[in-house]
């Protein structure tokens, strides 16, 4: 791990995953007395009536789903960025959304409009479905192989950090009153000013320099920039196999890679673990945690400062993640992880259904609650960035619908998960793309040749021109 790594690590996710889990969280923090007194107010100096409560309704729903919903145009966006501008120029090019929506926010009320909250939610939005996606992919092109784990969980470290600050931030005695909260909403645009300050002196992602602008002296650079030493042959050599298999797949469209032999058994998990990890309950412990704490006599003033340490054992939890990945195996951590969460589910409906008869069930409950965050925080959480879109709707239906039982079902969409990952996916431990692609590609009955695509290359006259070309052509 070099110093370059490190502070390429740091600076990509306090600068945009950081911001992710600010807003995911800074959303609760000020609405009691801040944000809904601000738009009656501003209503009423308007129109002379006080504003009705649907209308307030109204209003409140879209400054909540406007985050989501600019998250969906944000992920649209990533794949033609990203391959236009780069994943350093992307992250770049992203930070204007968050600043241009913390200077609207943080002097809405300066303006006399709630408008321009509800355009800003959509803004921050765009940036985090930006940033959710780009951080991963260009942390990821940037690690060596060794270190690819932990660099992996290092945007969701930054997005719990993220959480907990502004959970701090938004208590009643800090900012989050009548009139700290613009400042609390301003303060977004920090992180993102910072990074667009320091990132453009680090390097471009070299798998981007060599695959998509086909330069080989750039990602050469890069890579010795990153890895702190002149030797990076192997790695150009690795990167040189993953063209060549690129260019031998095309570029699939959606139907295609539905029904392609060759990536089957790839998309399925895909799709099994991002399954697992959405609907895995989070969010429907989070709208019981209150209740079970105050069920457990915590003062109702009091429970905002038991969901800031709840906050903190998540950080601590992924924190502890990030350290012991590489030498566990992300395998191991999600296996543990959906293993915790489901025990923690099972015993948590019992618990609920008990709770009002049984003294000692209520106590029980803080340790599902605990448990679960802790599992989720080592397993579930690592795999996929959380979505504030779909997910949690469908889990609160549940709860709304099921009450307590509903953790029945969370419980046995962990097991599922938990026994397709035991079964299916393979660690990927100290392995490159080529080698998980192998391993997944005997799977799929589909032979991959190791090597062959380097024998052609200086089997084939003017191969060092005839391997220039595939670099330049458009992946």
């Amino acid at each position: 791990m070099t110093l370059t790594l490190v502070l390429v690590s740091l600076i990509s996710g306090f600068g945009s995953s950081f911001q992710y889990g600010y807003n995911v969280s800074v959303i609760n923090s000020p609405a009691p007395v801040g944000w809904t007194d601000f738009y009656n107010e501003t209503y009423f100096n308007r129109h002379g009536v006080p504003m009705d409560s649907s209308f307030q309704t109204l209003l409140w729903s879209l400054t909540v789903s406007m985050f989501p919903l600019g998250g969906f145009f944000g992920s649209l966006m990533v794949w033609p960025l990203v391959n236009s501008c780069g994943r350093k120029g992307t992250l770049l090019i992203n930070n204007l959304f968050s600043i241009v929506a913390a200077l609207l926010m943080g002097t809405s009320e300066l303006a006399k409009t709630f408008e321009v909250i509800i355009f800003s939610r959509l803004l921050m939005g765009i940036y985090a479905g930006l940033a959710s996606n780009v951080v991963p992919m260009f942390l990821g092109e940037a690690s060596p192989k060794n270190l690819r784990g932990a660099t992996g969980i290092v945007p969701q470290l930054f997005i719990t950090v993220g959480i907990l600050v502004a959970q701090i931030l938004g208590l009643d005695v800090i900012l989050g009153n009548a009139k700290g909260w613009p400042v609390l909403l301003g303060l977004t645009g920090i992180p993102s000013l910072i990074q667009l300050l320091t990132l453009p002196f680090f390097p471009e992602s070299p798998r981007y320099l060599l695959i998509q602008k086909g330069d080989e002296e750039q990602a050469r650079q890069a890579l010795q920039k990153l890895r702190g030493c002149d030797d990076v042959d192997d790695e150009l050599e690795e990167m040189s196999q993953e063209v060549w298999s690129e260019k031998e797949e095309g570029n699939l469209a959606t139907l295609t890679l539905c029904t392609f032999r060759g990536l089957r058994w790839q998309l399925a998990s895909i799709i099994v673990m991002m399954m697992g990890q959405q609907l895995s309950g989070v969010n429907a412990v989070f709208y019981y945690a209150d209740r079970i704490f105050q069920s457990a006599g915590v003062e109702s003033k009091n429970v905002q400062y038991v969901t800031v340490s709840i906050g903190a054992i998540n950080v601590v939890m992924t924190l502890l993640a990030v350290l012991i990945v590489e030498s566990l195996g992300r395998r191991i951590l999600l296996l543990a992880g959906f293993g915790l969460c489901s025990v923690s589910c099972a015993v948590l409906t019992l618990a609920l259904n008990l709770q009002t008869t049984v003294s000692w069930m209520s106590y029980l409950s803080i340790v599902c609650v605990v448990v679960y965050i802790i599992g989720h925080a080592i397993g579930a959480s690592k795999y996929a960035q959380p979505s504030p879109v779909s997910s949690t709707k469908i889990e609160l239906l549940f709860c709304a619908g099921l009450g307590p039982y509903s953790f029945l079902i969370f419980c046995a969409i962990c097991v599922a998960t938990l026994v397709y990952i035991f079964f299916i996916v393979p660690e990927t431990k100290n392995k490159t793309f080529m080698e998980i692609n192998r391993i997944m590609g005997r799977r799929n009955k589909v032979g991959i040749e190791e090597d062959k695509e380097l024998e052609d290359v200086h089997a084939v006259p003017g191969g060092q021109e005839w391997k220039k070309d595939i670099f330049s052509s458009d992946l």
